[in-house]
């Protein structure tokens, strides 16, 4: 049984800071590189962070560098997402994957969490 759970969101007001995380059981995390997603209503989902496997390595989308940072401890089978300086237009819900890759790539995302909800307003 392969699972992810994202966790962490909820209600901030601009401005403020939210960390997710993403835990993994039935697979060891390690191995694959995971990729943060978002989608809010009534639009495409899109792509917001990635890590390497090992971590050396992260990418960002253009909208969210600066404020997001992506992390993970592969001995809890964890990866992070620390939100700071949100903005209205980061409101979606979140969600975690894991690549059949260890390096980021477009592609090869097989598995994948419920979600999370992050609300950005005042």
């Amino acid at each position: 049984q392969l699972q992810l759970v994202e966790s962490g969101g909820g209600l901030v007001q601009p401005g403020g800071s939210l960390r997710l995380s993403c835990a993994a059981s039935g697979f060891t995390l390690a191995y694959y590189a995971i990729g943060w997603f978002r989608q809010a209503p009534g639009k495409e989902r899109e792509g917001v962070s990635c890590i390497s496997s090992s971590g050396d390595r992260t990418n960002y989308a253009d909208s969210v560098k600066g404020r997001f940072t992506i992390s993970r401890n592969n001995a809890k089978n964890t990866v992070y997402l620390q939100m700071n300086s949100l903005k209205p237009e980061d409101t979606a819900i979140y969600y975690c994957a894991a690549s059949r890759f260890s390096v980021c790539v477009d592609t090869g995302y097989d598995y994948w969490g419920q979600g999370t909800q992050v609300t950005v307003s005042s």
